[in-house]
Parts: C-alpha cells; structure tokens; sequence
C-alpha cells in the first residue's frame, strides 16, 4: 500500500521535480520560446473558442491556465497545452443538441465537460494505464482530423460571408443553410475575409516563421478601426476582460453528466492520444524520454483547471509544440511563460480586440482547416495495409456524417477490432533449410522431410489465436499423414496463455497417436515458465526442447528413421541429409513398414550383448547400416547386411543359431527384427540404442 501511495504521489510532486533541476542558464532560452509560442497562441486561443461558439475569452483562460498546468505536471519538456482546432469542432457538436450557445449554460456546460475529461485522463495516468494510447491507430487521428477539417471549413464559411444561421452538427445541415441563405452575403465581410486569408497564405510562403495568423487578425484589426468597417455592418469580436481567469459558477442540470458522459470519452480520448503522438514526435528530435502516465496526469489536471477557470477541453497542439522546440525550448518553464505572456496581452490590450473582425478570424480558421488535411500522410495510408485504410476512410466518413463523439468512438473502437483480428490470426508457417542451410524459409514450391514438419509460429499463442494455430497446423498434418513428427520454432511467441498450453498439449498428444512426437527450439522465458509452471514441460518432456544449433542434428541421428531416409525419401532436405545414398541405388519392391508394434520385438542391452559375445555361444551380429557407416565404426565381430539387402534376401541369416541385428540408433534394426520374426524367426534380438548406446557404455569396437 506504502508503494502504491508512493508511485501515486510522484505524479503530484512533478513541479518540485522541475524547478529542483532548474538551471539558471535555461532562464533565457524558456522565456524566448514563451514569448514566441505566446504569439501564436493568443490568436489561435480565440479562433477555437469561436469554432466552439464559445467567447474569445473562454479560450485565452483556456489557453494561459493550460499552458502552465500542463507544463508543470505534464512529462514533456516542449509539448504545447491548450485550445486545439480538433477538440474546439467536437466540443461543439456535443453541447449544441444540450443547450443553446451564447447562454449562460452552454459556458457552464463547457466547463463541466473540460472537468469530466480531466477527470477520465487523471484516473487512467493514475492507473498507470498509459499504454493504452498505444491501441488507437495513427489512421484515427489522420481520418478524424481530415473529417474534421472539412466540417471547420464549412462551418467558417457562414462567417466569411456573414451569413445569419444558427451552428449545425451535421454537416449536410450546415451547407444546406448555405445554399439556403447565399444571397444574403455580407461582401464587405467577404471581401476582408479573403484579402487576410491570402495575406497569411502570403505571408506563410515568403516568411515562414512570422505569426501569419496573428499578422493577419492585426492587418484586419486596422483595416476596421482606420475604414469604420463596423459601422458598415461588419461583425467585430468586442472588448476582451482584463481580468484573471475566473472561477466557473457551477449551478447545472444532474442530467448534463449522463448526456456529457460519451463525450468526455471521445473528448478525453482523442485529447490524450492526440498529446502522447505530438510529445513523442518530439521526443524522437529531443531525445527526451516520456512518461505516458505523467502526461495522462498532466492532461487531466490541465482540463480540470480549465474547467474550473471558466475554461473548455484543451491537449496538445502539434503546431506550438514544434514552435516551442525550434524556439530552443530548454524545460517544461517555457510552457509556463506561454501562459503568463497570454495572460499579460490578454490584461493589456483586451480593448484592442474591439476592432478584430470574425471574418478575419474565419479567414485564420480557413488556413487553419486546410492544414488538417495531410495529403502526404493519407496517400501513405491508402497504400498501407487494407486495415489501416478501412480504419481512416470509416472514420474519415463517420466525422462528416455522425455525431463527431461518435465518430471518434468508431475510430476507437475500428482501431481495437482490427487490432484484435490481427493478433487473433498468428502466422504459422512451415518452413524448410535454404540452400545454404543457415537459416529456414518458407518455401512451398519444395517438397518437404516425408517424417517431420517444421514450423515458424509468429504471434503470441492466447486464447484469441490458438484456435486459429491449431487449424493450420492439424489441417497440415492431415495433408501429410507420414509425418510423425513436428518441430515448432517459437522465437516469435513472447507470450502463451492456459488456452495456448491446452492447444499444445492437444497437438503433442495426437503427434503421440500417429507414432511420432512433439519438438520445440527456441522458446522465450516467458513462455517457458509458462510451460514449466502448467506441468507442460513434464508433460511432454525436457528432451523435447532443443536448442538451436543442435536441434536438426539431434533429431535426425536419434529420432527420425533412417531407413525411409535412406530407401523412401530423395529429398535431401537437411544438411545431415546430403551424404546418405539415393533411393535409386537400393530398389525395394515392397515400401517400407514405418510401424513397428511396442513389445513385439525383442531386444538386448550393450552390457547385455558384450557378455553374450564372451560366452562359448556369442551370438551373429548383423548390421544393417549402409556399407559406408559400417566402415566408420563397428562392433568387432559384426558381419554387413545392409537392410536393403537383407529386405531383398534374408535366407542368409542363419535360424538355429542366436542373431542380433544393430543399427545406428535401433530403428533399422527394429525393423528388420521385425521383419524377420513374421517370417518366422524365433532367435534373434536387437540391440537396443544401437552403436549410439554401444558406444556410450564404453565398450571395443572396430575403427577404420
């Protein structure tokens, strides 16, 4: 409990942990960046409080409350907090259906949102559950803001040309209104409207970093106050308070938290994934390393602050953000005089503000919207995958024609579908050695080992996927009943649930039942804890876990049958595979039999055969390898029959007298001991182990 309380009071002691590592070399750099970003944050703290039909005070108490809470408790030293374009436009489309904008409840309301959303965000950085920015996809937030976009747009139309209607949610709504009302257009308002929007285009082209926007409401300001515009009937922002932010009066319906309660979710959900994706994409350039939970906590204490400082939902902007790091930003500081410089120009030249035409900001917004739309980032994602595509085309669709908190739960939730399809359907694919035998590929268009299937298992084997596993690889093995056995390599399993031990069990146990049995190689350590703590690995056996250097060896000398490598297979498939001899060179009529009853053959132990061949009656040993491994290494008194022969011909082994067949590991010899017992042969026995056990016990043996 000590340690929970601990780490949760951590996430509060931020501040102190920042100005304890203050330097005083970082002064200067933090105020410049301020100032700078303050400059665009002032004019942009107005346009979206407008897109949310909120005052232009609403968003500068926004704008400097933000910038120094989020600053303070977030993780980033550069990421920029306040009013984005994005959240404006959604806020809008959630309070309009509740209560009417411009009334004293609809500021009440946008406060109480902005808490609410505090609130989701600070719960889940105190959970800890950052990690889950990590499961909504970049194609949300590209479809989202290019819907978004085109919603902004439409909507500053009406005041590009002083249109006279009511805001709309719906996009249909909207330009139907236009269409309905065109003829009423104001053309002093239009002709102003255009002539700021191509001043900041101008302006963005020939000069980069000037503030074009505020530029451009400045250029228009002067155009009002030196022509006496508003007296021509065009329509001005108004005087702005010089006051501190004040302290929201909550006096509310009950039932706004229900109807608020979805939109908090998409508010707070794309606010966070919004923040964590611009603080990372900085961290990339700064080489900063993040806290996804501290910033979750920065950001709701942020909002929670907005919104008791008569505020709306605010998250990171990406366009601050960058200009708060090209401008040298040092520390988290800079983002506090962001917010002190905004609140000093909000205290000395609100009245100013009486001469800043809405067409001018419209004009801003215009640019502002045309922005959102990331052509370059869009065709990438058309050329993706079809998953990433569905997912920003469906939210592309569901921001223009459903409620925008809707659609961003959409997106969500598309994201987390694909996700979950994705991870529920591992790639399990056979492979074979290249031809250099370094490593395995898959390689359909070659015929694979006749006695063993190898497979590459990549995903992680829970409950959603090991259903899939399962039907690939049993439907495989029915496609190939002569192979007895399976070698999983599981590089690539990071994790393996009850249901994937279960699965595995089920398969080991009919590779059993068909004859043969179950490998792996490389398994991670999680997983093979996994296996040990279920009884796995006592269930199938420590010597079924090879390593990788060793594991094709093991399995080809002391498990796979020789005799159908030898006399059924012209594969070749293995490296220890090249040397043996082609099936050509022993004709066989009959096929091999590969089953061998258990306990029909009778057998003999090295210890066992060394007395024997001591005694006044040693038995013959046959031994039916190929000519070549007989002259490598045999047992002394040993005679050569290779099988093939002695499948052909066996009235050369004598019946009177005791006979023991030996092969490598006792597979070729079985067989023949087999063989010969149906055909009557009551004498003869195998060496059991063959020369692997007979040369394990130490004992004599012929050398060439």
């Amino acid at each position: 409990m000590n340690q929970i309380w601990q780490r949760t009071s951590q996430y509060f002691l931020r501040p102190a942990e920042i100005i304890k590592g203050y330097q005083r070399s970082d002064l200067r750099p933090d105020i410049v960046a301020g100032l700078t970003v303050a400059i665009v944050l002032l004019p942009q703290a107005i346009a979206y409080a407008l897109i949310a039909e909120l005052p232009p005070e609403v968003g500068l108490y926004s704008a400097i409350v933000a910038a120094i809470i989020g600053s303070l408790w977030g993780s980033s030293n550069h990421l920029s907090t306040g009013p984005t374009n994005t959240l404006s436009l959604l806020i809008l489309t959630i309070l309009l259906p509740i209560v009417t904008p411009g009334s004293t409840e609809y500021l009440v309301i946008a406060g109480l949102m902005a808490v609410m959303v505090g609130i989701f965000q600070l719960a889940l950085g105190l959970a800890r559950l950052g990690i889950l920015v990590n499961f909504v996809s970049d194609s949300v937030i590209i479809g989202f803001t290019t819907g978004a976009g085109v919603l902004i747009a439409a909507n500053q139309i009406r005041h590009i040309l002083r249109l006279d209607f009511p805001s709309h949610h719906s996009l249909v709504a909207t330009i139907n209104e236009i269409g309905i009302h065109i003829r009423e257009t104001h053309w002093m308002s239009l002709f102003l409207g255009l002539g700021v929007f191509i001043l900041i285009i101008l302006v963005r082209k020939f000069k980069p970093k000037w503030p074009a926007p505020l530029i451009g409401m400045v250029m228009g300001a002067l155009a009002v106050a030196i022509l006496n515009l508003d007296k021509q009937g065009l329509i001005v922002i108004g005087e702005l308070p010089r006051s501190f932010p004040p302290l929201t009066k909550f006096s509310f319906d009950v039932n706004w938290i229900g109807n608020l309660s979805s939109g908090a979710l998409a508010v707070g959900s794309i606010g966070l994934v919004e923040s964590i994706a611009i603080s990372r994409s900085i961290a990339s350039q700064s080489r900063q390393r993040l806290d996804s939970n501290q910033e979750f906590v920065g950001q709701g204490l942020a909002n929670i602050a907005a919104g008791f400082f008569s505020g709306f939902s605010t998250a990171g902007s990406f366009t601050r953000t960058g200009v708060n790091y090209e401008a040298n930003a040092r520390t988290p500081i800079a983002g506090v005089f962001a917010g002190v410089f905004v609140l000093i120009s909000m205290l000395i030249f609100g009245p100013l503000a009486a001469y800043v035409p809405r067409t001018a900001l419209a004009a801003v917004l215009l640019v502002t919207a045309y922005g959102l739309i990331d052509k370059e980032e869009i065709v990438r994602i058309l050329k993706g995958t079809r998953g990433d595509s569905a997912i920003l085309v469906a939210t592309f669709l569901a921001t223009l024609f459903l409620p925008l908190q809707f659609a961003v739960l959409t997106g969500i939730l598309l994201s987390l579908a694909i996700h979950i399809v994705r991870t529920s359907m591992p790639r399990v694919i056979p492979v074979l050695p290249a031809s250099n035998f370094r490593h395995f590929t898959h390689q359909p268009e070659k015929i694979p080992c006749p006695q063993m299937a190898i497979f590459d298992v990549y995903g992680d084997l829970y409950f959603g996927a090991v259903n899939r596993v399962e039907e690939i690889l049993l439907e495989y093995l029915e496609n190939h009943p002569g192979q007895r056995y399976l070698l999983l390599r599981m590089i690539s399993v990071d994790q393996c649930d009850i249901s994937g031990i279960h699965i595995l069990e089920n398969i080991a146990d009919q590779m059993r039942e068909r004859g043969g049995d179950m490998y792996f190689m490389r398994v991670q350590d999680p997983v093979m804890d996994q296996m040990r703590s279920t009884g796995f690995c006592d269930h199938l056996g420590d010597e079924n876990f090879l390593s990788y250097d060793r594991a094709i060896d093991h399995l080809f000398h002391h498990v796979l049958d020789p005799a159908i490598c030898i006399y059924e297979c012209n594969q070749r498939v293995f490296r220890e595979c090249q040397n043996l001899p082609k099936r050509t060179a022993h004709p066989i009529e009959a096929p091999i039999q590969t089953e061998i009853p258990t306990g029909q053959v009778a057998g003999i132990t090295p210890e066992e055969l060394w007395t024997e061949l001591h005694s006044e009656n040693p038995p013959t040993i046959i031994d039916v390898r190929e000519p070549r491994e007989f002259k490598k290494m045999h047992i002394l008194q040993a005679q050569s029959i290779p099988l093939f022969r002695l499948l052909s011909d066996s009235s050369s082994i004598p019946k009177e007298i005791p006979v023991v067949f030996v092969c490598h590991g006792g597979r070729r010899s079985t067989r023949a001991t087999y063989l010969l017992t149906n055909q009557g042969y009551t004498n003869i026995q195998v060496l059991r182990g063959g020369m692997i056990a007979w040369d394990a016990a130490n004992l004599i043996k012929a050398i060439e």
